[in-house]
């Protein structure tokens, strides 16, 4: 009786691994990305982790993911490779209070990281907000299932970690752009978005947090941004080529869509879609008009105006100009802007020619020109 019983355990155990590795080769077989992306995010976490968090030891290590899409199994895997001593848990395989419960227990300068298929919802905990507020480092990547496939490939790409160019490049952007007394946007085909204004202290998400309370946030990293002084100093008309819309996605429309600006405010659209007008008819609505706020000068080369993804949150880190439409900005404030009545910050991106501050152009082929 007990060799039976043990000759069943045998072939159990045989059985269930013959699954697990037929499932293995299943996925493989039925995978858009290559295995050599794997080690590509292996590579670009790992520096990220070294260069831009600091992540080392005695601090721990926890990862929260879901195994929803290939691309949030192939970052969980780097991040096995890459900090294999740290916790890991399947967010659909436990209850939010026991993910909770062990940020609880995380100490200050302890890494949390979320690979997220959406976003991660554990009712009114604000996961971010409250791990900053606990002292704990935090990496976010979100909303992955909107980058299927090839865009997989661009995400893995856009987290590769370069301190020489984010730091160099970044804080000379800020220099000058605090230095500044005004600015030109050139989109081409005659289309200059003028800031008769200085500008706002420019703000960094280039990876280096030293002299700031929290560290890390929503990655892909790269941007330096602002906006003017003078809100209603802003004028003249830009080539828009991309536009978030009302689902967060990349909208491209067929020949860019060129917008007039009066005094910080859009006033026209050539060359509109319905989609584009749509948007601007639900600010109106809930706003009254149409401010142009931010200015954002996008540092990460692995996107591009020919290589994007899906995820505007994402592709905002495109090395270029971006623009926001809408009265909302968490961080300057106007006195003639509410915070209660601003509702809408829109990512809009402008075809990007040149880039002027004062005299002097600190943007050519496609890259910042400036150190």
């Amino acid at each position: 009786m007990k060799l039976l019983v043990g000759y069943f355990l045998i072939l159990y155990r045989s059985l269930r691994q013959y699954k697990e590795k037929a499932y293995l080769i299943m996925r493989a077989m039925t995978s858009s990305l290559p295995p050599s992306a794997t080690d590509t995010a292996e590579r670009n976490l790992r520096d990220t982790l070294t260069h831009a968090i600091e992540h080392r030891a005695p601090h721990a290590a926890l990862i929260v993911y879901d195994t929803r899409t290939e691309l949030n199994r192939v970052l969980t895997e780097a991040y096995r490779r890459v900090v294999p001593d740290a916790q890991f848990i399947d967010f659909d395989s436990v209850e939010p209070a026991a993910i909770l419960a062990i940020f609880e227990r995380m100490q200050a300068g302890d890494l949390v990281v979320l690979v997220q298929s959406s976003s991660f919802r554990m009712d009114a905990y604000r996961i971010r907000i409250e791990l900053f507020k606990r002292g704990l480092k935090v990496i976010e990547h979100v909303h992955l299932s909107r980058m299927p496939g090839e865009q997989g490939l661009h995400y893995i790409d856009a987290l590769a970690y370069d301190p020489s160019y984010y730091r160099g490049v970044g804080h000379a952007l800020k220099a000058r752009i605090d230095s500044a007394q005004q600015g030109v946007v050139d989109s081409g085909d005659g289309a200059r978005l003028v800031f008769a204004s200085p500008f706002e202290s420019a703000k960094l998400n280039i990876g280096d947090y030293s002299g700031m309370t929290n560290v890390g946030g929503q990655f892909p990293l790269g941007e330096v941004f602002t906006e003017a002084q003078d809100l209603e100093a802003v004028s003249g008309r830009a080539r828009i080529f991309v536009f978030g819309d009302t689902k967060f996605l990349v909208n491209r429309p067929q020949t860019p869509i060129t917008i007039i600006v009066e005094k910080g405010r859009v006033v026209g659209a050539e060359n509109s879609t319905p989609e584009f007008d749509n948007m601007l008819s639900i600010i109106r609505e809930h706003e009254g008009e149409v401010w142009l706020r931010e200015l954002g000068f996008g540092m990460n080369r692995a996107f591009s105006r020919d290589c994007m993804v899906d995820d505007i949150g994402t592709y905002e880190r495109m090395c270029g100009i971006h623009l926001s439409l809408g009265a909302k900005h968490g961080v300057y404030t106007k006195p003639q802007l509410k915070r209660k009545d601003a509702r809408f910050h829109i990512d809009v991106f402008a075809v990007t020619e040149g880039v002027y501050l004062d005299d002097q152009r600190v943007y050519q082929g496609g890259a910042w020109q400036i150190a």
